[in-house]
């Protein structure tokens, strides 16, 4: 597991870039990927995906939405305190 300094560095495990082949000075980019981050080097793109990698993805995010909208109606965190159209509201010139 790695760290963020008050800097906002992190540093990457040796056992990772032995196996990734990161050596000190090359460039990474950190690229948002849903509710994950991505660590890439520059320019390089992600192999595609196969069919079966992305069902299951798919169902993954299926069933993160599914436990989501079952908690907002127990009440846990997707009630905010607050309502879209009260944004709305704050943000008109009246």
């Amino acid at each position: 597991m790695a760290r963020v300094t008050s800097k906002r560095q992190v540093t990457i495990p040796k056992s990772v870039a032995d196996q990734y082949g990161i050596v000190a000075g090359d460039e990474i980019e950190f690229v948002p990927a849903g509710e994950a981050i991505r660590v890439q080097r520059p320019g390089v793109r992600s192999a595609a995906l196969d069919r079966e990698r992305r069902l299951e993805r798919f169902d993954q995010a299926t069933e993160r939405q599914q436990a989501r909208q079952q908690s907002k109606r127990r009440g846990g965190r997707g009630d905010r305190g607050w309502r879209r159209e009260g944004l709305y509201e704050r943000g008109s010139a009246r």
